[in-house]
């Protein structure tokens, strides 16, 4: 069976989200929204006069496990990693601002240093800015620190929810402000993607702590029978369309064409040399799953600038695609041309001799992620129609179901984050309370 849509096997050998649940699997785990960055040499800061340059502090708070039961085990501890950063704050007795980046589903030194934004506004506001570590991620983990144990089995990952990460939040905000004795200081919390969740949610359920939230790219309506679970990927069939009609007949035709290769008496090797892939391993699905992955986050991170967020990209990466793709000195060969684009994804840095199919490290922490897709977080993004850039594809949460509950022995809860924080018709009960 052809791996669904986007299968999560991305390679951090490329610097990117990789095989964020299984290696080889026949269900979509959903593409991760991530925030919109900068490069973090991008973020200058005043010398101090220790002639440091630094972004941030790291500090520690107590945090409980289970905010939410009074059982014995609810009361363990877990140290709780959080950023500071107090260079332009105008201090308590100016009641000038807190601005919290309420972590995303990684290590937080990866996202504050790709947040500019927040570093940029706070001269302005004379804004302390603190970026706080969402649980099970990065340092932050509960059990004694200890992975192996925080993510052995459902009943210790089971304090991985949303709601859990919130009152993290909310309880780690209010004892800050105690501590630099600004307890009316007013705080607004900003977050990208799944962290843009959290802070639109965090306004929303916290509205005594957060006067305010900036959420970008946040999909917090990306939930069952409210959003298409086909326009994530029209949307990304539209950016490569509009640069070049040619370049979008190229993508969209050669999956068959790779598939029919495949098939082929030395098909497997053919496509191994076209795509530059190592020795060690090859095979169809993945190499579609591979170049779906960089179609997907180029589109994605589609920056007018150079990054270096994901992948290490120019400006305006999808015409970048475009244009190796429609580069007449590939002539007619289709591999050659997608080989150009998927180069401009995992290789502009112009360093990788060969792409290991195989190789699955996660430096930045994110391999939770899947627990989080398999509970509460089951965002259909993986359908696409005839006009699509990917193989024609139906959202199936049946699938998804089914192998949650063969990894995890949980079954997801797809109406759960609706019903907790709200989805049909949001925006007028936001209205309604003026918290928009």
């Amino acid at each position: 069976m052809r791996i669904e849509a986007n299968l999560i096997l991305f390679f951090w050998a490329f610097s990117i989200f990789s095989c964020l649940c299984f290696s080889v699997s026949s269900v979509n785990f959903g593409y991760r929204f991530h925030s919109s960055a900068i490069k973090a040499e991008q973020v200058k800061l005043p010398r101090k006069s220790s002639g440091t340059n630094k972004l941030y502090k790291t500090k520690y708070f107590t945090q409980i496990l289970d905010h939410f039961n009074f059982n014995p085990k609810s009361y363990q501890k877990f140290q709780h990693r959080y950023l500071i950063n107090d260079t332009y704050w105008g201090g308590p007795k100016k009641n000038s601002p807190i601005f919290v980046y309420t972590g995303n589903e990684g290590d937080i030194e990866w996202f504050a240093q790709n947040t500019g934004f927040m570093f940029d506004i706070a001269p302005h506001f004379q804004a302390l800015l603190v970026f706080i570590e969402h649980r099970f991620y990065g340092k932050s983990i509960p059990f004694g620190g200890d992975k192996d144990v925080a993510y052995s089995n459902a009943s210790t990952l089971g304090y991985l929810t949303s709601t859990q990460a919130l009152a993290d939040y909310a309880t780690l905000i209010i004892d800050l402000k105690k501590n630099l004795t600004a307890v009316d200081a007013p705080v607004v919390v900003f977050g990208g993607s799944y962290g843009g969740m959290l802070a639109s949610w965090f306004r929303l359920k916290y509205p005594h702590v957060a006067i305010g939230a900036l959420a970008s790219s946040a999909p917090i309506l990306n939930f069952e029978n409210i959003t298409s679970p086909y326009s994530f990927n029209n949307i990304i069939t539209q950016d490569f369309r509009s640069e070049s009609e040619n370049c979008y007949k190229v993508i969209k035709g050669s999956w068959k064409k790779i598939e029919d290769t495949g098939k082929q008496s030395g098909g497997l090797e053919l496509l191994r040399k076209s795509f530059r892939i190592c020795k060690n391993f090859i095979d169809v699905d993945v190499l579609e799953s591979w170049l779906e992955t960089a179609f997907a986050y180029t589109a994605m991170t589609d920056y007018p600038t150079p990054s270096n967020f994901l992948n290490p990209m120019p400006a305006y990466p999808v015409k970048q695609m475009c244009k190796a793709i429609d580069d007449p000195k590939s002539g007619n060969d289709t591999f050659a041309k997608l080989y150009g684009a998927a180069s401009v994804y995992y290789n502009y840095s112009g360093t990788a001799t060969c792409f290991n199919l195989a190789y699955s490290p996660d430096p930045h922490g994110l391999d939770m992620w899947s627990w989080q897709a398999c509970t509460e977080m089951i965002m259909p993004t993986s359908g696409s129609n005839k006009e699509s850039i990917f193989p024609e594809n139906q959202w199936n949460y049946s699938r998804r179901a089914a192998a949650c509950k063969a990894f995890y022995g949980v079954h997801p809860r797809p109406n759960w984050i609706t019903t907790e924080f709200g989805g049909h018709g949001v925006e007028e009960v936001w209205k309604q309370y003026d918290l928009l």
